[in-house]
């Protein structure tokens, strides 16, 4: 067994704490290699923040390092001090890719990897992916908030619109959704942070 980051935008890790997501799909760049195997321990990556509380004289307040997560936190207040002990008055977030290990609040058990087509998934394979259905407006989308602009009549529809989301417009005509890339299908379950961590 091996422990992993693997990254997920907000709206995924929504999906994914509210119990929809329950597999991902990543673009194959070799064969050989798959990202990971049945059995592996993934911690999610996610856009973060890590913040003291300052006392009235700009001091840390010894103890109140916490994280927060745009997923489902406000940052609670306008002042923070990063984490070279300096004070600074707009709180922005960070990327998820410089996420550590130890702000990880989600860990996932891989259960099977195999590699498809891309756009061999079944309506019901992109519902696992996190496509739900909004009433307002009536359709499908992977939004937690939905507007015209995100909202298609079939999941499959909106996981086409979620992946070419998450393909770089130069690498469209090789990852996007036309192009039919092989990717890893990856599912996996909620499991609790391994002791050894």
């Amino acid at each position: 067994m091996s422990i992993k980051p693997i990254l997920f935008n907000t709206d995924m890790v929504q999906a994914i704490l509210d119990g929809r997501k329950t597999v991902t799909r990543r673009k194959v760049k070799n064969p050989a290699k798959p990202p990971c195997i049945a059995g592996d321990i993934l911690y999610v990556r996610e856009t973060w923040q890590h913040l003291s509380e300052l006392d009235g004289n700009e001091q840390i307040i010894e103890g109140t390092e916490k994280y927060y997560y745009a997923a489902t936190d406000t940052i609670p207040f306008d002042t923070y001090v990063d984490s070279w002990g300096v004070a600074h008055c707009k709180t922005p977030w960070r990327p998820s890719i410089h996420m550590p290990k130890s702000a990880a609040r989600i860990w996932l058990r891989v259960t099977d990897v195999r590699v498809e087509r891309l756009r061999d998934i079944t309506p019901d394979e992109a519902i696992k992916e996190g496509i739900h259905f909004c009433e307002c407006p009536d359709g499908f989308t992977w939004k937690g908030e939905t507007s015209m602009r995100n909202c298609y009549t079939t999941p499959t529809g909106a996981m086409q619109a979620l992946w070419d989301t998450t393909i770089k417009k130069p690498d469209l005509d090789c990852y996007g959704w036309d192009a039919n890339p092989w990717v890893w299908v990856i599912k996996f379950e909620r499991c609790e942070k391994p002791e050894e961590v």
